[in-house]
């Protein structure tokens, strides 16, 4: 295979490039989120990887160059116990790596006490799927948060010294222009600009065979014939507008995969408040050579 260098890499706030590896800690996921793409796979079923197997996988890649580990773990505090003596074992066998995690917005608030121990074994940033800000599209997802735990998860990761990292569903049958605008506001409000991956701002729901989504109405309206070249279920907006700017979002991001992050939230905020015919608030922070967190220069699609 080729040398971990050729891979993904973690970009620091100072520019520096460190190489990344993977292990796992755990397989599967406990929890049955109706659009996660898991699911239908391991249907709420969860192992862990015995910790020195996984140790001795981190050992060979630390000796093959790694200096940073992604932990591709559905969700890091399925087992909390078992994924915490991982990271401090890791952390006492090899003090300079880092490593990062994904963890549910509901897990990070549940063993909040864990948070500021993740920041002292390395951990560079924790990955949450928070899929969207509106709390009924969270009911049906069934994602066990809402808005208002997203705000105290943000502001708990910030206080512990730990870069919260959220993934979003920005595109889905019930968003509308004017929702869309708001999870922008949101994000920029919260200061996490430099947080999200704009690929994120571009994600439309997947519907995989078997997701839990098709057991709605709610969704089954909106879906059309299985794509087997694809293995999902297509599926329209009932909007236009909402499916025209999906697109325009995704070719501003597909083209310009270098660009500076706070500079492209921008353009994407201006394009979507002129769709949506939104007032939008002006830019008052300047874009910057780099990002102010660290980040996987490949983005990651939870």
């Amino acid at each position: 295979m080729p040398p971990l260098a050729k891979y993904a890499g973690l970009l620091m706030p100072n520019g520096e490039r460190r190489i990344a590896g993977y292990t796992e800690a755990s397989r599967g996921c406990r929890h049955l989120c109706r659009h996660c793409p898991v699911v239908p796979i391991y249907n709420g079923q969860f192992r862990v990887v015995q910790p020195d197997v996984v140790l001795g996988d981190v050992a060979a890649q630390v000796a093959a160059g790694a200096q940073h580990i992604t932990f591709g773990d559905p969700d890091f505090f399925n087992g909390p116990s078992h994924a915490m003596r991982i990271v401090s074992a890791l952390h006492e066998a090899h003090p300079q790596l880092t490593y990062d995690v994904t963890i549910k917005v509901e897990h990070l608030l549940k063993h909040r006490e864990l948070v500021p121990r993740l920041a002292r074994t390395g951990c560079a940033f924790v990955i949450s799927a928070v899929e969207s800000i509106d709390d009924a599209v969270l009911t049906i997802f069934d994602k066990g948060h809402t808005r208002a735990d997203f705000v105290e998860a943000v502001k708990m990761c910030r206080d512990a010294g730990v870069t919260l990292t959220p993934t979003f569903v920005a595109f889905h049958p019930w968003l509308t222009l004017a929702s869309y605008c708001d999870l922008l506001d949101t994000i920029d409000a919260l200061d996490l600009v430099d947080h999200v991956a704009p690929i994120q701002l571009a994600i439309r729901l997947l519907v995989p065979n078997g997701s839990r989504l098709l057991e709605l109405d709610a969704m089954r309206a909106h879906v059309g014939a299985f794509d087997a070249a694809t293995l999902t279920y297509r599926w329209t907006h009932p909007d236009p507008r909402v499916d025209e700017l999906q697109a325009e979002v995704m070719t501003l991001v597909g083209t310009r995969p270098k660009a500076d992050r706070r500079e492209l939230f921008a353009e994407i905020s201006r394009l979507a408040h002129e769709r949506a015919g939104l007032p939008r608030a002006a830019d008052t922070r300047p874009a910057r050579a780099r990002a102010t967190v660290p980040y996987l220069d490949e983005p990651w699609y939870c």
